[in-house]
């Protein structure tokens, strides 16, 4: 008996004797590859810190950065660091969706929620057929500047950024909307050279907004981003490097700061060099050595404010600000369940000057930290971590020494992209 089933006002299937006779490729509508993989990260821990919350907020890094720790109001905006109480924190969830568009574009959505605010971490598209080695992003990314920078908060090795990330950049460190182009080299040795084109709207070092009556406007797009990166693998060794380049217009407002109110406007330049070495000793053993060198001057001028009335211009002062840092990391994985590492952080130039005098903040900014994690399987893993920072000031000028002991819990349900290496 022969019998016809139409299955879709989409695409037919026929039928015939029970058998399947139309062939894939002639379907007009495959349901499944339109469908976008879908994963949510979760992110919690509990934190012990020896400072209490509401004085952690105000301590900084002289004349480098201030907020890193605790919740903070700052242009308006509460901002809330991951980990940031002493207690419990629901740190953020992280819903991904990824797909392809066609032949031409896949694009990726990565939303990021936190018991604050609700935001649009990144959204982009990004070609996947002009050939010759380029490649074409465009949207709200993470910026391929140094190595950390692109990474997610869930694929990082420790609980935190390393200190002079989050000084320079900020916790979300270089997170903007513009354009990217990407070329690999037809070479034995993988090279990819890259260039960024940016809004410039980083809140830490760059931006482009006017701030009340002191500053005006920068030109969009106002931040410019270049790096080169090659890799290649000795046996069992993995060996990565880059070196880039950033420079943006500067618009700083720190009106609120309590002990002195400022605004700067400048321009403003960024260095980095970055180096990963990763030996394999079996499927899941491993020994990983991480370094960055971030190196930055802020040249503009510094509007010191009234406290009492931030609406008034109390001095007017040419500011100049070199500052560089660096983070070394050691991995170890013994197995597929259990790693362990250490990291040193540290600033270790900080030369200002203001109106051509030196003025001295101090420097051998530096911090420790240790872990050692567990996974239950690659979409679970809960890490112990101690934090010993020295970096840290209060508003008299006295150096405040910050212990913390984290323990987060990080899982993932979905199907999820592979990580960057």
């Amino acid at each position: 008996m022969k019998k016809i089933l139409l299955a879709s006002t989409l695409g037919a299937t026929i039928v015939f004797g029970g058998v399947d006779v139309l062939p894939v490729e002639k379907r007009t509508f495959v349901q499944s590859k339109y469908i976008p993989d879908i994963s949510l990260v979760m992110d919690a821990s509990y934190v012990y810190r020896n400072v209490a919350d509401d004085k952690v907020a105000h301590l900084e890094v002289p004349g480098v950065a201030h907020g890193l720790l605790g919740s903070h109001t700052h242009n308006g905006k509460t901002h809330t660091p991951n980990n940031a109480k002493n207690g419990f924190n629901l740190n953020y969830a992280e819903l991904v969706l990824s797909s392809s568009v066609d032949p031409f574009f896949t694009m990726d959505g990565i939303f990021h929620f936190s018991e604050d605010s609700v935001e649009i971490e990144e959204l982009y598209f990004t070609s996947t057929a002009l050939g010759s080695g380029a490649r074409v992003k465009g949207g709200k990314f993470t910026s391929n500047f140094g190595y950390l920078n692109e990474q997610h908060h869930h694929t990082w090795d420790f609980a935190d950024m390393p200190l002079v990330y989050e000084a320079f950049l900020g916790m979300h460190g270089i997170n903007e909307t513009g354009l990217q182009l990407q070329w690999i080299a037809p070479t034995d040795t993988y090279l990819m050279i890259g260039a960024e084109v940016l809004q410039g709207e980083n809140t830490q070092m760059f931006g482009k907004d006017k701030i009340g009556t002191y500053t005006t406007q920068a030109d969009a797009p106002a931040l410019f981003v270049g790096y080169i990166k090659t890799s290649f693998d000795i046996d069992d060794t993995t060996v990565l490097a880059g070196l880039s380049y950033a420079q943006g217009a500067t618009r700083l407002d720190h009106s609120d700061d309590e002990e002195q109110p400022h605004v700067i406007s400048g321009y403003s330049k960024l260095y980095g060099a970055d180096l990963v070495v990763k030996h394999y000793f079996d499927s899941y053993s491993f020994l990983k050595f991480q370094s960055e060198l971030l190196s930055r001057e802020i040249d503009g001028t510094q509007y010191d404010l009234n406290p009492a009335d931030t609406t008034a211009v109390q001095t007017s002062l040419a500011i100049n600000k070199k500052q560089t840092g660096a983070y070394t990391q050691l991995v170890y994985g013994l197995d597929k369940s259990w790693h362990m590492g250490i990291r040193y952080d540290t600033i270790f130039i900080n030369d200002i000057t203001s109106n051509g005098a030196t003025v001295d903040k101090g420097n051998n900014f530096d911090k420790y930290s240790a872990m050692v994690e567990y996974h239950t399987s690659e979409f679970a893993r809960f890490r112990l971590q101690y934090n010993r920072n020295n970096s840290l000031y209060d508003e008299s000028g006295n150096r405040q020494d910050v212990n913390t002991v984290i323990l987060q819990a990080n899982i993932s349900i979905g199907a999820h992209g592979a990580h960057s290496f």
